[in-house]
């Protein structure tokens, strides 16, 4: 039991104060190499500030989202590589912008631990303002919270907050998709940032070395493999999305191809997906073979190495596959847009995805 006249201080309790001041200073230069027309101020104050008009905006409408890396992050944590899990923080949120047309502007972040590593927390960070820059966007501001308690030792969350901008009128709603539509594909970096309940579930019982040569990629450790940040499609999608040649696109993450292209299709539409149309990525292949995992839930848990879907016209689907490849993304034959009740069917011959019999899964809504 403490003395009556003892004198308490924050730091003993389990805050810095100072630490946090000192991460702000030192994360400065980071942010200010993500400036862009519409933000040019400092970090540090009570919020941001951003001009749309500056940014080349006449009459836009703002687009917000957040996400966040889910348990990927405790992969890096357990793994102390923390360099990239910042890329996968904004990718998550600006390629949820840019499915609706929107230009991402400025981007704030969340950073939660019990205890504040200043060494953890600037590569985390240089890693949120290098996403940024690939996505065009400014780190505007964020918050550092140190809650003693809160979490395990070494342990930290992340979330991230994002808002762009799409003209009026030029948003992408998906009500143009109709039956004959094209749906082409753009190849996914890995696993991106679902599914990793799952790996993290597959490589505690299957015992995986991490810190070895992959079997699908004897030049990289499968740790690498894993971690590989998520790839941000913004600068090569806006401007085909832009010059309207694109009529809808999906972010597969959460619930896969399955789940994630209904999401921007009409009613009386509904997708065909042929697995067939491209080869299986091998760390794809790796997890379904070690958790014996069927086609179907394959589609509906992870990417199966598609990151991005598109609903082109048939008569913009040439320019804009090679539009795309010259922007350096590989572009996938992913199937078509059918009549039918609003869903997502994806099916395969024998052999794609290791079935042993022709397969189809459906998602309907």
């Amino acid at each position: 039991m403490s003395s009556d006249n003892q004198s308490y201080t924050y730091e003993q309790a389990g805050v810095s104060i100072d630490a946090g001041n000192a991460l702000v200073k030192a994360i400065g230069p980071l942010v200010k190499a993500t400036m862009r027309p519409g933000a040019d101020g400092e970090i540090g104050g009570f919020g941001g500030f951003f001009d749309p008009k500056a940014a080349g905006y006449k009459d836009p409408l703002l687009v917000a989202g957040n996400d966040g890396v889910g348990t990927k992050l405790k992969l890096a944590i357990d793994t102390d590589r923390h360099d990239t899990v910042g890329i996968d923080l904004v990718a998550m949120c600006v390629n949820d912008l840019i499915v609706q047309g929107a230009e991402p502007l400025f981007f704030l972040d969340y950073f939660a631990t019990g205890k504040l590593d200043n060494g953890v927390a600037e590569r985390v960070i240089a890693g949120i303002a290098d996403g940024c820059k690939q996505a065009g966007c400014a780190l505007i501001g964020g918050e550092t919270a140190e809650m003693p308690g809160m979490y395990a030792s070494g342990d930290y969350d992340l979330a991230g907050f994002c808002v762009g901008a799409v003209e009026r009128g030029e948003q992408l709603t998906g009500e143009r998709v109709a039956p004959g539509h094209v749906l082409l594909g753009l190849a996914s970096s890995g696993v991106h940032s679902n599914g990793f309940s799952l790996v993290r579930r597959l490589a505690e019982d299957k015992g995986w070395k991490l810190d070895r040569p992959a079997l699908f990629d004897e030049d990289r450790l499968l740790i690498e493999t894993l971690l590989e940040p998520t790839r941000i499609y913004v600068k090569s999608l806006l401007p085909v999305v832009r010059d309207g040649l694109v009529d809808a696109l999906a972010h597969i993450t959460g619930g896969g191809l399955l789940e994630n292209i209904p999401r921007v299709l009409p009613q009386g539409a509904h997708a065909e997906v042929e697995a067939d149309g491209w080869d299986q990525p091998g760390l794809m292949a790796f997890l379904q073979a070690q958790g014996n995992i069927e086609p179907g839930e394959m589609a509906r848990t992870f990417n199966c190495g598609v990151g991005m879907v598109l609903a082109v016209d048939p008569a913009n689907a040439e320019i804009v596959r090679t539009r795309l490849e010259d922007a350096g993304e590989t572009v996938l034959a992913v199937g078509r847009i059918v009549e039918g009740e609003k869903g997502c069917t994806v099916r395969s011959s024998a052999g794609t995805w290791s079935a042993k019999a022709d397969w189809e899964a459906v998602h309907l809504g």
